[in-house]
């Protein structure tokens, strides 16, 4: 028994080999052909004829009709709210005019492109169209629609991005594959817009077709190229506050109001507990924006990842109750979410 064990989990180790192997030449191909491409896939520009201003938001947007879904709307009003010009950069390769007629009086450009290069793609034709100079620009954030909100005002989170205490502010920050800003929030002052590492990582930005080149090349490697030259990068909302905020007493209390262990919902509160206690006691990184969601709630984080309630990739178990946890730390109004996940939800319910 023992040796046939052996011998499968031989078997099993050569497939996982080969078939990163695998996914790692694809990666290699596909960046490879990006060469072929331009990497300017923008195909429309629509501008509102004014000078960008000192405050410039870069927004990256999907729909794969062309729409602007009601849940993003709060969000780009926001934004203009707070003095920021918006770049609209969508991926759909079209927009229909009723998306056009919502973006015009909120937007100060709208660039539609070709659906290459994933985010990064867009984000770099975003940043060419949007020209920030380190001497006319005091704030540039690259955004993009993967998440729901803002759940509460979006000033305080925006009053904490501090250039004289870091270069580069992400809306959290994970240490899954490297360390790294996660990217639907970056926020860069006058010193990361003037370094060598900001411009180099621009320029290596290419419309590669292949997730897996994204992800490792560029949602990691900004990061990793801004701390290579110098830069200093920071979360509002840092990992270890997060962690620290991890309580373990549901798992501890034996009273009478501890509620029925047999309850499946119970049941499950108690296991991703569990996972979020072990992983941070054995140092094992883990998503703020999936696994510590509540964690984010508490502190009032503006937004939860749409990706988290449509398609749950790091599968928490937990989330059945998201709606009694917003509603005890925000003033929410469900409905944009609700039509959102209607519309793309499948097998699920939210």
């Amino acid at each position: 028994m023992d040796f046939l064990k052996s011998i499968l989990n031989t078997v099993q180790d050569f497939f996982r080999r080969w078939r990163f192997r695998y996914y790692l030449a694809l990666a290699y191909l596909s960046y490879f052909r990006s060469f072929l491409r331009s990497p300017n896939q923008v195909i429309e520009t629509w501008t509102n004829g004014r000078k960008l201003g000192r405050r410039i938001a870069v927004f990256v947007h999907f729909d794969p009709a062309g729409e602007v879904q009601r849940y993003l709307l709060p969000y780009l009003q926001a934004l203009h709210d707070n003095g920021l010009d918006i770049v609209f950069v969508t991926n759909s390769a079209k927009l229909t005019e009723h998306a056009k007629t919502a973006l015009r009086p909120l937007c100060a450009a709208i660039l539609i492109r070709r659906n290459l290069g994933y985010d990064f793609g867009a984000m770099r034709d975003g940043l060419r169209h949007a020209d920030a100079k380190p001497e006319t620009t005091d704030l540039l954030l690259v955004l993009n629609d993967s998440v729901y909100g803002p759940l509460t005002d979006l000033a305080p989170m925006l009053d904490r991005i501090d250039f004289s205490q870091a270069d580069a502010w992400g809306a959290t920050e994970s240490y899954q594959n490297r360390y790294h800003l996660q990217s639907f929030f970056i926020a860069v002052g006058p010193k990361a817009l003037a370094s060598k590492g900001w411009s180099i990582f621009w320029r290596s930005v290419r419309p590669v077709r292949n997730k897996l080149w994204v992800i490792v090349n560029y949602e990691v490697g900004m990061t990793r190229t801004m701390l290579k030259y110098g830069l200093s990068c920071a979360a509002l909302y840092p990992y270890k506050d997060l962690v620290a905020r991890i309580d373990p007493s549901p798992l501890v209390k034996k009273d009478k109001d501890t509620p029925d262990e047999t309850d499946p919902f119970v049941i499950n509160r108690k296991t991703h507990l569990t996972h979020v206690l072990y992983s941070a006691s054995h140092r094992v990184p883990m998503n703020p924006t999936a696994e510590l969601w509540r964690q984010m709630m508490e502190v009032r984080f503006p937004f939860i990842k749409r990706e988290l309630l449509r398609d749950n990739p790091a599968r928490v178990i937990d989330l059945v109750d998201w709606r009694d946890v917003a509603r005890a730390h925000y003033d929410i109004d469900f409905a944009a979410i609700d039509e959102d996940l209607q519309q793309v939800l499948r097998d699920k319910t939210p």
